[in-house]
């Protein structure tokens, strides 16, 4: 099949090295999932997985399961596959807690690292949570931190000696724009400063390097691109040159040296494990775990290279078939991470009316119509196919009708 435009869908899906990953995954017949950047479909390997370790592993082992089917070692265990998506050195993630709380360890744990200075800075483009937690970590300090926040082009020169923290998103959540790691990252350490980038967007969507960029921090979700679940435990990363110098600003019994000793008094354990809090969320984690073996053997590289093959076809089919919708996302698919992102002044019923029709992406205040490619499960023909219903739509207005404009409490 031949687009208007020449592009040979049929030749492109044929030739894709990734196309019987499909398989792995359990996607509801008449859907077009573009909402992985979200929420990632389920594995197929997940429901047998856990109802292998809720029916044996729990219901048989019970608390032997720690020792006899390796619990203790589920957050180390998937933080080593994490690590290898995200271009880290074993023992340097753990899986554990929410990106929030995670957040909140991270930045704690940098500020401590630089206590002369006062300044973490941000930008307007990063997701809410690291914000509002910075907000939160600054006021219960009440050391005089202050939290700036600039335009994302401005972060390199709003970069100096007062600068403690730098913690961005390296996927922008509403438009895609792709930060530049290594070289903000470079820019940083310059000043002195330290960094931490929230991947959130980007792992399991792009090559990660974060040992090759210096990063000193990392945090990010696992129910994205990872496909572990709703609410999938999050990870942390540490890099291994501050792993005897990082103090932990929350002291659980599960980052302790020794927690089976039940001291009275915290030691940190040695690496990335005192990182950890309290005990880990088991059966999640076992999601997790199952979900990512789909990354098993995947190049990053030609992952990211199919990426932007579905994203460019993605925006180039709507902007020549919809002038209503205003691309939102930088038009370089190299400063672009796994979504495309447009602006209609009816975002939300245009959204609705999508999901009604099998289209699902998701909608970002105040007018951004979201839309993830994640290139494991989907393929060319289903661009096409999405794009000849957001047409449909569009061009017949079927998004205005009363029940597509009502607001649900998740958008």
């Amino acid at each position: 099949m031949l687009t208007r435009t020449g592009v040979d869908i049929d030749t492109l899906d044929r030739d894709d090295p990734l196309k019987a990953r499909r398989e792995l995954f359990s996607i509801p017949r008449g859907v077009i999932y573009l909402d992985g950047n979200s929420l990632g479909v389920l594995p197929r390997a997940v429901p047998e997985r856990l109802a292998e370790a809720v029916r044996i592993e729990w219901g048989e082992s019970l608390i032997r399961a720690w020792n006899a089917h390796g619990w203790i070692d589920l957050p180390q265990r998937v933080g080593d596959r994490i690590a290898r998506i995200v271009g880290a050195a074993p023992g340097t993630v753990t899986a554990s807690d929410s990106t929030s709380v995670n957040v909140f360890k991270v930045l704690a744990a940098a500020l401590a690292l630089r206590p002369e200075r006062k300044v973490i800075l941000s930008d307007n483009g990063n997701f809410p949570t690291d914000l509002y937690m910075a907000q939160g970590l600054r006021d219960l300090l009440g050391r005089g931190h202050e939290l700036k926040i600039v335009d994302p082009e401005a972060v390199e020169d709003a970069i100096d000696e007062s600068v403690a923290v730098v913690m961005l998103t390296q996927v922008d959540y509403k438009t895609g724009r792709l930060h530049d790691m290594a070289g903000l990252t470079a820019k940083a350490h310059a000043a002195g400063a330290l960094t931490i980038w929230d991947l959130a967007h980007s792992a399991g969507a792009l090559p990660v390097e974060l040992d090759a960029a210096g990063a000193d921090f990392a945090v990010g979700c696992g129910y994205k691109y990872l496909n572990g679940g709703p609410g999938a435990p999050a990870f942390l990363y540490v890099a291994a040159r501050h792993h005897d110098t990082v103090t932990p600003p929350l002291t659980g019994w599960m980052g302790h040296e020794a927690p089976f000793a039940f001291d009275l008094d915290f030691r940190a354990d040695t690496g990335i494990g005192r990182m950890r809090v309290g005990t880990p969320p088991i059966l999640s984690l076992i999601a997790l775990e199952a979900a990512l073996a789909a990354f098993d053997g995947v190049d990053m590289q030609v992952l990211r290279a199919k990426s932007i093959s579905l994203s460019e076809l993605f925006r180039e089919e709507v902007e020549r078939r919809c002038p209503d919708l205003v691309l939102a996302s930088p038009r370089d698919p190299q400063v672009r991470g796994s979504q495309v992102s447009f602006r209609f002044e009816h975002g939300y019923a245009l959204m609705q009316a999508l999901i009604a029709r099998g289209v699902i992406g998701d909608f970002r205040a105040p007018d951004i119509v979201r839309f993830g490619f994640t290139p494991l499960y989907l393929s060319h023909a289903d661009v096409i196919a999405a794009c000849d219903i957001i047409e449909e739509i569009v061009a017949t207005r079927a998004w205005d009708r009363p029940e597509f404009h009502k607001r649900a409490k998740v958008t």
